[in-house]
């Protein structure tokens, strides 16, 4: 059976495609750190801190979440659920002036007047005019739609996502939503006594799972949700004026027309404080901004806040014990991209990579310290670093040339055009054979063709000469000799064995 392809997002753990972690620069960069008298452990936090020219370090990560922090303080207010019953109000408002205007009779004016004295607080007009009898419908459905956005406002600080679900709900949705809330408060009401609710959980979740997008597994999942989001609008709460306090509980008493919702919400509040006291029931922000924000969308905000601070805090690493595994990658991903999540992804596997190929190792005392291989990699690296420092002085340094009067070492490699060492006959005729298996009598080619290496007769005495006065830390020029040192006793250890460096 053939099934047509289907193309999008890779989701199923880190990039396949992804170039390789490159050890060589992090261990080099490690290197310098500990040649500059830095401790190896500490040398491996400083480069996770600072990244690379490939990868952003923690610092650029955290500094990430610091900024988007920011900017949801200083472009956004609190404002916007106050801002938008005032406009319905008024617009209500207006169209039953136009209504009364054309009326003739003595209720019409005894409206007007009532209208007239409507006090300047909105919540206290919204409750004022609860039992008027309006004469324009379009004044009535917009009255209504006062309620109607209070209801789903305060659900939607509770349960992300219900304001724009119960938009243009009906009587009948109203009435799930309250049952919902009733079962919600019996469930938890069971779970604080200590009664086994696994079935009236699952009985719950069967029948009002569609509210619940996170799909709990038990009711310890279902509390973790739902107190989160409920110590984020309690923060809210806390952030607003006591003027703005005042009005919105006002108002929340309108809410779908109905005060036992807030009843319900109420007692879920103290359900959820009780179960989760650990939550930030007390903290609150500092808005600024011009954009306002409903309810609920206020209640995200400060969820994503809350989430910023602690991401920003597990970047630190400034806890006692920190460890890259604390980073949520879900977290990360969720606030500051994809991007970022690979990024810390990638610091991880260097950290891993690094302590997995025995770069790091323990003394006796129990301290990390750079292992042999570590140092041999690094005196790799100091002597093709030195050797291009020199490339501008004459001299040969890298050539493939061994001495032709001198002793063999044992060793042979290909000839290539100009060679004039002597050929490893053996090694010549083995690739004949190998190349063309059966044939006789045996061809040679030029690519069968291999030299025996012999070694270089020449002799020489170099001495480093270091001066440890104060001046060379002060001109940075002790690291560059500590480099300067590595190399050479690279040189000597892998191309000259039999030399000594004392």
């Amino acid at each position: 059976m053939i099934h047509n392809p289907r193309y999008g997002p890779y989701d199923g753990g880190p990039d396949p495609l992804a170039p390789p972690v490159d050890l060589r620069e992090a261990l080099a960069a490690i290197g310098d750190d500990v040649l500059s008298g830095t401790s190896p452990r500490h040398a491996l936090r400083e480069l996770l801190r600072r990244g690379n020219r490939d990868m952003r370090g923690l610092d650029d990560l955290a500094a990430q979440a610091n900024r988007r922090r920011r900017e949801l303080l200083r472009r956004n207010n609190l404002d916007g659920t106050l801002d938008e019953v005032r406009k319905l109000l008024d617009k209500a408002v207006l169209e039953e002036r136009k209504e009364l205007a054309r009326a003739l009779d003595d209720d019409a004016r005894f409206n007007e007047m009532r209208i007239e004295e409507l006090p300047p607080s909105t919540a206290q007009a919204v409750q004022d005019l609860a039992d008027y009898n309006w004469r324009s419908e379009q004044a009535r459905a917009d009255y209504e739609k006062i309620r109607d956005l209070l209801g789903r406002e305060v659900l939607d600080q509770r349960f992300s996502g219900m304001k724009q679900a119960l938009e243009g709900a009906t009587d009948e949705d109203r009435e799930q939503i309250r049952q919902m809330l009733a079962d919600l408060n019996h469930l938890l009401d069971a779970h604080s006594r200590g009664v086994d609710t696994a079935e009236q959980f699952a009985d719950f979740i069967d029948k009002h799972g569609q509210y619940f997008p996170d799909n709990p597994r038990n009711v310890d999942e279902l509390l973790d949700s739902l107190a989160q989001r409920a110590a984020a609008a309690q923060r809210l709460r806390n952030s607003l004026s006591q003027e703005q306090r005042d009005e919105l509980d006002a108002l929340a008493q309108q809410a779908f027309g109905d005060p036992s919702l807030m009843s319900e919400l109420s007692q879920l509040d103290q359900f959820l404080q009780a179960a989760r006291p650990g939550e930030d029931w007390e903290g609150s922000q500092q808005f600024r901004g011009d954009n306002g924000m409903g309810l609920g969308e206020g209640t995200g905000a400060l969820q994503d806040i809350a989430e910023l601070e602690s991401l920003a805090d597990q970047l630190s690493q400034q806890y006692a014990g920190a460890a890259l595994d604390d980073i949520d990658p879900e977290l990360l991903a969720r606030q500051l991209g994809d991007e970022a999540a690979a990024d810390a992804r990638t610091l991880a596997d260097l950290e891993k990579a690094l302590q997995e190929q025995g770069f790091f190792d323990r003394s006796p005392d129990g301290q990390w310290r750079l292992s042999p291989k570590a140092m041999r990699q690094l005196g790799q690296t100091a002597l093709r670093d030195v050797a291009g420092q020199l490339s501008s002085r004459t001299g040969q340094r890298d050539t493939r040339r061994a001495g032709a009067m001198g002793e063999p070492t044992g060793a042979s490699r290909e000839w290539e055009f100009g060679d004039t060492e002597p050929w490893d006959v053996t090694r010549t005729i083995t690739n004949a054979v190998l190349r063309d298996p059966g044939r006789m009598p045996v061809r040679l080619s030029v690519v069968d063709v291999e030299v025996a290496e012999t070694e270089q007769r020449s002799q020489a005495a170099v001495a480093l000469l270091v001066d440890t006065s104060f001046s060379m830390v002060m001109e940075d020029r002790w690291v560059p000799m500590k480099r300067t040192a590595l190399a050479l006793n690279h040189l000597v250890s892998t191309r000259f064995r039999s030399d000594e460096l004392q």
